[in-house]
């Protein structure tokens, strides 16, 4: 079990140093370069946390990365055992872009409790927060599913709002959510963030998630949902017959619909945000003219149920030379 000590606020750290590395990049159109400003600066603060810790969701395959890869053994070993899962900038075409809702995350929970789907890099999902927990069916036509979250949250159909990747393979889940009578908030990237705004008591923007996405972000959704009471559905989505086979000789049933403690069986979980770019989640890294910059995160812990809001302030100059002496005089800064 973790230990009473809220080490979401120590994870926080990582998420607001890759945030802080990457925002430099935003509008740049370098995607790698901003990835791996943040991967390096995470994977540094992440080495002296006090934790015991193996990334199973990481940068991974997927994105042939040399850090923070699955399996990798991050913190300084003197803690609790945990499965750490990490996505420097969720939303990479968004940094380089410099649109709206890029983000840096990480979830943590007890050892050995994280599902994962490294075979296969999408599931098909549907999200929806604790009022409406109990009605969702991920193989119900998306209408009926619709009218019987309206039905859970006491609203009109037309006042639902349902977030969904805006991918070409959305376009008839898209036509039959309107169908239905309900809105739709298309977005470019970033599920994860849109999971938890829709499970989120006070983020009435969206009520649910639905469609492909990433199957890494699926875990680290299961882990807010832990924290918030909401509820996330999941079946693995190969994109291919080589992905397909390579899923089934692992020995997953691509038939099976996974629950949110199928994807964490841990009760004890966290979930940190800090966000990159201005965001509807979190507020970007905003540089400001004394040198300094301010980040703004979101730390959650199942345990007790606690949202946190950080608005920190960081005096860069001051923090870089810091590091610089106590690096040298062989002293832990961080």
């Amino acid at each position: 079990m973790l230990s009473n000590h809220n080490l979401g606020l120590d994870l926080m750290r990582a998420t607001e140093a890759a945030a802080l590395a990457a925002a430099r990049w935003a509008g740049r159109g370098q995607k790698e370069s901003g990835d791996g400003a943040a991967v390096g600066a995470m994977r540094e603060v992440l080495s002296h946390v006090r934790i015991d810790g193996t990334i199973v969701i990481g940068e991974g395959e997927k994105d042939e990365a040399p850090m923070l890869a699955n399996g990798e053994k991050v913190g300084n070993g003197d803690g609790p055992a945990m499965d750490i899962a990490v996505d420097p900038v969720d939303g990479t075409r968004l940094l380089a872009w410099g649109m709206r809702n890029s983000i840096a995350l990480l979830a943590g929970a007890e050892g050995g409790s994280m599902y994962n789907p490294k075979e296969c890099f999408y599931m098909q999902k549907l999200a929806v927060g604790a009022d409406a927990a109990d009605v969702i069916d991920l193989d119900a036509p998306i209408g009926d599913t619709i009218r019987k979250v309206a039905k859970a949250k006491g609203k009109r159909v037309e006042q639902i709002t349902v977030g969904v990747l805006n991918r070409e393979r959305h376009q008839d889940l898209i036509a039959e959510i309107r169908d239905a009578g309900a809105a739709t908030r298309l977005f470019t990237d970033g599920d994860v963030a849109a999971a938890v705004m829709a499970a989120h008591p006070d983020m009435p923007r969206l009520d649910m998630v639905a469609g492909v996405g990433g199957s890494p972000e699926g875990v680290v959704t299961a882990c807010a949902m832990k924290a918030l009471g909401g509820r996330i559905l999941a079946r693995l989505w190969p994109t291919s017959d080589e992905e397909r086979q390579r899923t089934l000789d692992a020995g997953h049933d691509l038939d099976r619909v996974l629950d949110t403690s199928d994807l964490v069986t841990s009760d004890h979980t966290l979930f940190v945000a800090t966000g990159i770019t201005p965001g509807d989640l979190v507020e970007g890294v905003s540089f400001l003219p004394d040198g300094g910059a301010r980040t703004h995160s979101i730390v959650m812990r199942s345990a007790s149920g606690t949202i946190r809001y950080v608005d920190a302030y960081h005096h860069l100059d001051k923090v870089e030379e810091y590091q610089r002496r106590h690096e040298v005089a062989g002293i832990d800064w961080k």
